[in-house]
């Protein structure tokens, strides 16, 4: 199964948080930033993860936002997805995670299969578009590295093994 994963990160901390994927995937994974290659090379793949922090009021992150209309034009048809999005829920309460919903609900207009729904349970926030419509969950694994970077590592090491065991690559 071919691997990809792609980020957008301003601060590194998105870009972070991939390596730690990675990691622990213990698999061949091809990195991408969307700033350096169109995201239109995830149709290559078999089974992408897709890595989005929010800013400010619910707001893509810039690189993203260069390549947003383009993933419209890419067909996830027959592809296993998963996603993990970056967050201030104490900060942008009302905004938490929006990014990552607004990226997985595109993704799956066009075909994509969604793995890796992530509790919402430890978190504090007071709505999310990456929440799914019984709050129970999010669409992705749901990363605070402002208030809860001492969760961060237990956090992707639970949610590896999840996809890992959801996308047959145990």
């Amino acid at each position: 199964m071919s691997i990809a994963l792609f980020y957008g990160s301003t601060t590194g901390n998105t870009e972070e948080i991939g390596k730690k994927i990675i990691a622990k995937l213990g698999a061949d994974v091809d990195v991408y930033s969307v700033d350096d290659t169109p995201v239109a090379v995830a149709a290559a793949y078999d089974f992408i993860i897709f890595g989005i922090p929010t800013w400010d009021y619910g707001e893509i992150q810039e690189a993203w936002q260069e390549v947003w209309d383009d993933v419209d034009d890419v067909d996830f048809a027959d592809k296993t997805v998963a996603f993990y999005g970056l967050g201030d829920q104490f900060g942008y309460p009302e905004w938490f995670l929006d990014a990552m919903g607004m990226l997985h609900d595109k993704v799956i207009a066009q075909g994509g299969k969604a793995i890796g729904y992530w509790s919402t349970e430890g978190y504090e926030y007071e709505a999310s578009k990456a929440a799914t419509a019984d709050g129970k969950q999010f669409v992705g694994l749901a990363i605070d590295e402002d208030w809860q970077r001492d969760q961060t590592d237990e956090r992707v090491e639970r949610w590896v093994q999840q996809i890992k065991s959801e996308a047959n690559l145990a």
